[in-house]
């Protein structure tokens, strides 16, 4: 694990941790470790919360195991929702008009369109890549549906899906430019692009939470592994790189931990967080 100079002192009140790739392994497993350090941030004082790609009945399971008070951010910060799934704090869903142009410049790249409003996921193939390890993940199965038209007034989330990772990349540019300043589009996985509200990203996630908590954000900490989540590490106070993060992620971090199989997420809490917390008593 390794560190930057200079940030070692900072006071910590509160952890903003990603989900896949970061919290749980690679299986979807969220380890004994990882709970445990989680239950150790709480008996520190330190709040706690998750924000994903995720839908929220996506993260469900995660509540009850990881005591979880504080609202969630699900796709990507497009819904903030307390645990009780039902009292939504915040939405933003995408303007109207946008969808279309998303989806548009999706295809023309020949990925797969999944497409999340506020209470649905939505796809064309429950066959093709990704959907059956999807709905396994969140726990609910998707509707098909053979076109996307009378669904897009309440759009909370869009994704872009393939297994040409280089397509996937090249389609991103090619999203943002199409979406502009009406859309945040990023790669939450090497085969998923997530498109949401220019201001339902990562970063805005952590600019809630500090609303919310009155905490500032440089005294907030954010873990994840995937470029979505350098937009959270730069607008809090210490971030946090997996292992498994590619080197940009990393470089983009105050801290690498180790990879999401070798309890990355639990030896970040132990050195990075808990320690610098018992480093300023």
């Amino acid at each position: 694990m390794t560190s930057k100079n200079g940030q070692a002192n900072r006071q910590i009140r509160m952890l903003i941790a990603d989900v896949d790739g970061t919290l749980v392994t690679q299986e979807k497993v969220l380890t004994k470790r990882a709970a445990a350090a989680v239950l150790s941030l709480h008996e520190a004082g330190i709040h706690f919360s998750v924000t994903s790609g995720r839908p929220p009945r996506g993260m469900a399971m995660l509540i009850d195991p990881l005591r979880i008070t504080q609202p969630l951010a699900a796709f990507n910060g497009g819904v903030l929702i307390k645990p009780d799934l039902t009292t939504v704090v915040d939405q933003k869903f995408l303007p109207v008009g946008v969808p279309e142009k998303v989806i548009e410049a999706i295809e023309n790249h020949g990925l797969d369109v999944w497409l999340y409003t506020d209470t649905g996921w939505f796809v064309h193939d429950p066959n093709a890549a990704h959907v059956a390890r999807e709905e396994w993940t969140v726990k609910f199965p998707p509707t098909v549906v053979k076109t996307l038209r009378g669904l897009l007034g309440r759009v909370a989330k869009i994704v872009a899906v393939s297994d040409d990772y280089d397509r996937v990349a090249q389609c991103e540019k090619d999203v943002q430019q199409a979406g502009g300043a009406h859309i945040s589009a990023a790669r939450s996985q090497p085969y998923y692009l997530d498109v949401t509200h220019p201001q339902a990203n990562k970063g805005g996630v952590v600019l809630a939470m500090s609303r919310l908590l009155n905490i500032p954000a440089e005294e907030v900490a954010t873990i994840g592994d995937m470029p979505n989540d350098v937009l959270m590490f730069e607008k809090s106070g210490v971030s946090i790189a997996m292992g498994n993060a590619s080197p940009e992620v990393q470089a983009a971090a105050t801290y690498v931990t180790s990879s999401n199989e070798e309890e990355g997420f639990a030896n970040a809490i132990e050195k990075f967080v808990l320690n610098t917390r018992s480093a300023r008593a």
